[in-house]
């Protein structure tokens, strides 16, 4: 069990026992210390307090991946509110949406951000929210330099960190939604508290660790990488959006670095087997190997492993919702004559698991049905989607609540879970949610589109494509160039599609609805 209650309390041990080591550092542009971290996200602390932010607010940051970020996370939490990261690199309607949506108490935004958010903000209220503008992102710089600007005008009382009940709000992190629109998984401190300390216990990281981090902010695999590693006084290593997509210059940087646990989607590791020239350098501080998101083809796999042979393999599953719930360490040795990927595992030792059919009774053991999780580590619920949030949870006997993965699954007789697909219409993309109904309704937002209609076709070196089905009005067709444009102006650019077809009329089934199978036979 947790000697703390509230996420941000993992800075507490490290900053008695050793202050003064590295906590985060951004290669080539800077780090920051425990001692320094914590002072830093303390003086935020008190500029949100002054500006009206109290316990259960949400604050927003719309920042690039920097330690100026990490100790906006922390400031925010200090001072009892969630906070809410947004993709910098995403359409700012979309970040204006979701700041909107979560009713954001203030933001911390990057000036040259922060025209694009309030442009867009004013199509949803007449007020923005306080925005704490910073001239850019610069090793923690950035922020104390906007926070001292914010103190020569009206200084902030220096106030105590709240310590709010373990059920309150620590993050929201924003989703695809099927309904078009990004819904906000709600994660409170007993969330989030129960999966580091289950992290603690199955990794062992300690204070010589220095953790990667290369997913961002605001995808769920960054709460293993910030707050494991620093609650046992590791040095977190930011990896930037560029560099992170990058193989040559990421293995260059793995090495360099010396990274000792990795996490990333299997994407990556793929292309850093295939193109990261790995037998050329040194990788012998790599421990551990973890990997999560989507389906890791087993050739990938077998390649890296044989790259890194001493690395202990973790491959990790769970939806945002309970972040990871089952996990299976590799064997040492991958057989050559293996071709089917690694089941997902075990359930979490802080977690319970159970397989149903569609009308949620638990199956025999070895049957297929759909996943569930019941636990500390599961969400609270959608934010302000109550209807959603109650179909999401299937009640259970004793008063559990277990929720409803949307995953098929089998479970093997020694209790480990393999992966089927999905029920509804959710891929994973390069680690991310894709809901294909989000791609259609942005394209149902175009004024020569009459029909639309996705689908995601397996790939083995991507993982998924998806291919877009239009039928045009008044057969005007925009051009490709057109509709990728008008697609990532509107979507994450992990939602763009790959491929696009066109069509008189899409197929229907006997009720006339979209025929999603025959587009995908025609696919």
């Amino acid at each position: 069990m947790s000697a703390f209650s509230a996420l941000h309390q993992v800075l507490d041990e490290p900053l008695r026992l050793h202050a003064d080591r590295v906590a985060v550092r951004d290669p080539g542009v800077g780090q920051v210390s425990y001692r320094e971290l914590a002072e830093l996200s303390g003086r935020l602390r008190d500029r949100l307090i002054a500006l009206g932010v109290r316990p259960g607010d949400r604050v927003g940051i719309y920042l690039r991946k920097s330690i100026d970020a990490v100790a906006a996370m922390f400031g925010i939490l200090k001072a009892g509110a969630a906070y809410v990261p947004v993709d910098p690199s995403a359409p700012p309607e979309r970040n204006a949406y979701i700041l909107h949506d979560c009713a954001a108490r203030a933001v911390v935004v990057e000036r040259d951000l922060a025209k694009g958010l309030l442009e867009n903000h004013a199509n949803h209220a007449a007020e923005a929210p306080p925005l704490l503008l910073l001239d850019g992102t610069r090793a923690g710089a950035s922020l104390a330099a906007a926070l001292e600007r914010a103190d020569a005008e009206a200084p902030a009382q220096r106030s105590e960190s709240v310590i709010p009940p373990a059920d309150s709000l620590a993050y929201i992190l924003y989703t695809s939604g099927s309904t078009g629109r990004p819904k906000g998984v709600m994660l409170s401190h007993r969330n989030a508290v129960s999966f580091v300390d289950w992290c603690s216990s199955v990794f062992e990281p300690g204070s010589e660790d220095r953790f990667s981090s290369h997913a961002p902010f605001h995808f769920d695999l960054s709460i293993l990488d910030v707050y494991v590693s620093l609650q046992h006084g590791a040095t977190l290593v930011l990896i930037g959006s560029e560099i992170g997509k990058d193989p040559v210059r990421l293995a260059s940087l793995i090495a360099d670095e010396r990274i000792t646990v990795w996490y990333s989607a299997p994407s990556i590791l793929g292309l850093l087997a295939r193109y990261g020239a790995l037998a050329t350098r040194d990788y012998s501080a790599l421990r551990a190997v973890l990997f999560a998101g989507e389906v890791f083809p087993v050739k990938h796999l077998r390649a890296l492993h044989e790259l890194w042979p001493r690395p202990a393999y973790y491959n990790l599953y769970g939806p945002t919702e309970t972040n990871v719930c089952t996990f299976q360490r590799i064997p040492p040795v991958i057989p050559e004559q293996r071709t089917q990927p690694y089941p997902i595992g075990a359930v979490c030792s802080h977690l319970r698991a159970m397989v149903v059919d569609e009308q949620g009774r638990e199956v025999a053991r070895g049957s297929e049905g759909e996943l569930c999780i019941s636990g500390d580590g599961v969400m609270t619920g959608y934010w302000n989607l109550p209807e959603q949030s109650g179909r999401a949870f299937l009640a259970g006997a004793a008063g559990l609540r277990w929720y409803r993965t949307g995953d098929v699954v089998t479970e093997a007789a020694d209790g480990t879970y393999t992966y089927l697909g999905r029920r509804d219409r959710m891929v994973k993309r390069r680690g991310y949610r894709v809901e294909l109904g989000e791609i259609e309704a942005c394209l149902y937002r175009h004024a020569d589109v009459a029909e639309a209609a996705a689908i995601a076709l397996a790939d083995e070196e991507a993982g998924v494509r998806i291919r877009v089905f239009l039928a045009c009005r008044d057969g005007k067709r925009p051009s490709l160039i057109e509709l990728k444009r008008f697609c990532s102006e509107h979507l994450p650019l992990y939602m763009v599609p790959d491929l696009f077809s066109f069509a008189t009329a899409l197929p229907k089934t006997s009720t006339d609805k979209i025929d999603y199978q025959r587009l995908k036979e025609l696919a």
